[in-house]
């Protein structure tokens, strides 16, 4: 029975030109996509633009274009983007499609001739940005939690989707399938979300107001509300409901989101295929926020990261790799330049391209570039019993979506053939047969990792296997160690596969700290004290770190802003012990990352004789968010 994978991007929306948030769903989207094929899937990669909507209409009278021809130019740009970022699609949907139209028009009368549309009056508060009206609920301080803007008063006759009808189906759905939306953080805030009425949900605009959208079939005068346009493209481009990829695909789909969209497509969407009698996607995956110097990008900031820029100084591969095996997916991630060039030199240049040249060297100088198979002996016992558990390993990292971990037991892989190689020394053996299974055992276990680190570097692996004298390879030809046949060829020349980076060397600034006496405090001034932002702040949701076991990753709710800190108090508290505390923040810390993830801030703790910790908190109610002092 063939197996098939159908996975997903949002279709981005093409007010702006692609930046590093659209490219790092998208790598994660082609991760998974390029695994699955070489894990022998039928595999289907859709991604493309969503290109209707009042914010399109204002953007391309900004830029003094129809609307068609500003999103004809945009649309362009990702699609070059994608090129420049090895990007393996399948198709790619634009909701100015004809096909994508059909499927539209046709699923909203569906759904209109089932009773599920009706026409009704509504006024409420609108945010252009978010294209759809606010509760006063969602507003911070009065204004869009996403934009920053105070949203306009509107009142108009719209027509809406009886969304409340599904709440009870909805949440049932989701704590009968557990993993429906992952990582499980998102699947308890949804589950929040439908704990109270969500409303019905307006699906159109009058075209008076907004001509730039596509008609509703029983009312011209309408264009569709854009989420129920663009949502639709998950299955438009599978040629619903008759296509053969559509019956083929559609039970195998997953989507991959940033966090930001979660409510559209973890209720509008759902909600939206069981109004029109469609099976619903099989899972919802849900990446963070990457952030430049501890803070959300934004152009007012200064601090908005170019990935295209890097790709033309470090190469694609270098940016896929970095971005992938940086952040745990589903957490907010930093990424900085230093960062990336500090990944590159030690995982990449040091541990995989040197170990490449050193075998590559030896092949050439000591056998002439010819590989003679031998049996493993003691001194391989280690290698051979980490190539044969590697594969199942990864495998279930990638099922798990913990690329990050999937691609470390790779590098840590290569990092015990570089052990090996130090180890064996074959430049000292003397005896032909142990020099040849010393080299035998170092290619071949080169030959795994191309393979397992393809679907983060596809090119740079292709080169990998290039030098090895390897074509195209699957994960079943890498199941385990010795698969190089005897008598294999290495070829002459290969070039450099990642030449080490030189950053830019950073002075220290200021005067060394001084060290103080054990145990032995020194005094500081009111001002200095007076820099610390100490808060309170309520315990949301607590988990295990995904790379750690002894620190906890914390949710804190900290007068309306939502923070994640790091600590290190596994042993010392349960993670249902911790939630709905109130704890003391230390709120303006410079975040770090602790194994992987971003810890904004710390909290404060008392360590007892026995080394056991005890949390500080008030000792009577006060609100989250109130200063300490």
């Amino acid at each position: 029975m063939t197996k098939t994978f159908y996975v997903t991007t949002p279709i981005y929306y093409v007010n702006a030109e692609p930046h590093i948030g659209h490219a790092y769903t998208t790598i994660n989207a082609d991760f998974l996509a390029r695994w699955h094929r070489l894990d022998g899937y039928d595999t289907f990669f859709l991604t493309g633009t969503d290109e209707h909507g009042e914010k399109i209409a204002q953007a391309a009278a900004r830029a003094g274009k129809a609307p068609q021809q500003f999103v004809d130019e945009v649309s362009a740009k990702f699609k070059k983007a994608w090129e420049i970022l090895h990007i393996s699609y399948d198709d790619f949907i634009r909701t100015t499609e004809p096909r994508h139209k059909k499927v539209v028009q046709r699923y909203l009368q569906e759904i209109y001739d089932r009773g599920d549309i009706y026409y009704g009056e509504y006024e409420g508060l609108y945010c252009v940005g978010c294209e759809r009206f606010l509760t006063e609920k969602e507003l911070v301080d009065g204004k869009c939690p996403d934009h920053g803007v105070e949203p306009e008063p509107r009142r108009e006759g719209n027509y809406f989707f009886k969304m409340e009808k599904y709440r009870a189906w909805l949440r049932d759905h989701i704590n009968k399938n557990p993993d429906f939306i992952r990582p499980e953080r998102y699947r308890n805030e949804v589950l929040s979300i439908l704990s109270e009425p969500i409303g019905d949900l307006s699906i159109s605009r009058p075209k008076s107001r907004v001509s730039w959208g596509i008609e509703l079939p029983w009312d011209p005068d309408h264009v569709t509300y854009v989420w129920f346009d663009a949502l639709l493209n998950y299955i438009s481009a599978l040629g619903y409901p008759d296509g053969e990829r559509y019956k083929k695909y559609w039970p195998a789909a997953q989507h991959m989101i940033g966090k930001d969209i979660l409510k559209t497509h973890a209720v509008f969407w759902p909600t939206m295929l069981k109004a029109g009698e469609v099976e619903v996607y099989k899972h919802l995956n849900v990446g963070g926020h990457l952030l430049a110097e501890g803070r959300k990008m934004s152009k007012s900031l200064g601090n908005v990261i170019d990935p295209f820029e890097w790709s033309e100084k470090y190469g694609p591969d270098a940016v896929r790799y970095y971005l992938l095996k940086e952040t745990p997916y589903g957490l907010d991630g930093v990424v900085s330049e230093e960062g990336l060039i500090e990944r590159y030199n030690a995982d990449l240049a040091n541990d995989l391209g040197n170990l490449l040249q050193r075998v590559r060297t030896m092949v050439l100088k000591y056998r002439e570039g010819v590989l003679h198979r031998r049996e493993p002996g003691p001194g391989e016992a280690e290698v051979v019993a980490a190539a044969e558990g590697l594969v199942g390993k990864v495998r279930g990292y990638v099922r798990e979506l913990r690329f990050n971990q999937a691609l470390e037991e790779v590098l840590q892989f290569v990092r015990l053939l570089n052990r090996y190689v130090n180890e064996r020394a074959p430049w000292k053996i003397k005896d032909p047969e142990d020099l040849d299974r010393v080299l035998y055992t170092v290619v071949d276990g080169l030959r795994m990792a191309a393979v397992l680190l393809e679907p983060a570097m596809p090119v740079k692996m292709a080169e990998l296997r290039a030098a090895l004298g390897l074509g195209e390879l699957s994960v079943a030809d890498v199941e385990g160690w010795g698969g190089l046949p005897d008598g294999h060829r290495l070829p002459e020349e290969a070039p450099i596969l990642f030449p080490k980076v030189e950053g830019e060397k950073k002075q220290a600034k200021g005067p060394a700290a001084k060290t103080a006496k054990k145990d032995e405090a020194a005094t500081i001034a009111y001002d200095d004290f007076a820099k610390l932002d100490l808060r309170v702040a309520r315990v949301k949701s607590v988990e295990k770190h995904p790379n750690a076991d002894r620190l906890l990753v914390i949710k804190l709710d900290v007068g309306g802003e939502e923070r994640t800190v790091v600590g290190g108090l596994a042993a010392h508290y349960k993670p249902e012990e911790l939630v709905g505390k109130k704890v003391v923040l230390l709120a303006n810390l410079k975040p770090r990352k602790l194994r992987g993830v971003v810890s904004h801030g710390m909290l404060l703790a008392a360590e007892g004789a026995d080394g056991t910790l005890a949390l500080l908190q008030p000792d009577r109610e006060v609100e989250s968010g109130s200063k300490i002092s």
